[in-house]
């Protein structure tokens, strides 16, 4: 059976995460190489990326840089330019949580949650795009999140930043499309990770009970669709919030 991401190469941020996790081990089996992209480093991550290495045939190499100090990002795109493996694939998934209601919202607490899960998406983007436009081909992928499509309760800072994702997903498939390069966005609802551990249990039950499937979302679950939208098999989407909600329909 052919693989999808036969002799592709994928750069996934926030690869120690449960989603990033599965993102790296999904892409792998799947025949990509892999940049598994990721703020600190442990044995027990190294171990990981060494035996899903090794069980796949695949080279999946761990980069560690802070996504908010853009003179890293840059030191880190230099290390991967070095080995002369031209990013085929993009996969922004690293971000951080943050619930709070309005008036117990700081800008602080604001800014920080932007400058993760926006403005260092963006200047990722930006890097890796330059080299995607060289040679006429590419896929971006965000990962987004219901917050950003929904207006719940306490989800100002989080939501607002994957609300900003999600527009700037759509204006840089359109500047984008002209040099082969797709850019989509995948919106998760509620996922088994340990980000749930920052959300009132409340409110996650509440978030289930609108599913028409009752559960939260697995985490293979979303680098599955990940995996489409990086393959050729949707070589006709861009542009387009994927919501991989389990059917909530209000």
């Amino acid at each position: 059976m052919q693989l999808m991401l036969n002799r592709k190469v994928a750069m996934i941020t926030g690869s120690h995460g449960g989603i990033g996790r599965s993102l790296v081990q999904v892409f792998a089996e799947q025949g990509a190489d892999i940049y598994a992209c990721v703020r600190q480093t442990d044995e027990a991550f190294e171990q990981w990326i060494r035996e899903l290495s090794d069980r796949t045939g695949r080279s999946i190499r761990s980069v560690c840089f802070d996504l908010t100090d853009s003179e890293a990002c840059k030191l880190a795109l230099q290390e991967i330019n070095v080995r002369q493996t031209p990013i085929d694939i993009l996969v922004n998934n690293a971000a951080v949580a943050q619930g709070s209601l309005l008036h117990m919202t700081s800008l602080k607490e604001l800014r920080m949650v932007f400058d993760v899960n926006f403005f260092a998406q963006i200047a990722l983007i930006q890097n890796v795009s330059r080299q995607m436009a060289r040679r006429r081909s590419g896929s971006i992928i965000n990962i987004s999140s219901m917050a950003g499509l929904c207006a719940d309760p306490g989800s100002l800072a989080y939501g607002a930043s994957k609300a900003a994702l999600n527009h700037a997903t759509r204006v840089i498939a359109a500047e984008l499309a002209s040099f082969n390069i797709r850019v989509n966005a995948i919106a998760p609802n509620v996922t088994d990770t340990k980000m749930l551990d920052h959300m009132d249990p409340t409110v996650i039950e509440k978030i289930v009970a609108r599913t028409s499937v009752h559960r939260c979302a697995q985490p293979e679950e979303i680098a599955k669709v990940a995996l489409f939208l990086a393959s050729d098999l949707s070589s006709y989407i861009n542009g387009q919030i994927i919501r991989v909600d389990g059917g909530q329909f209000f």
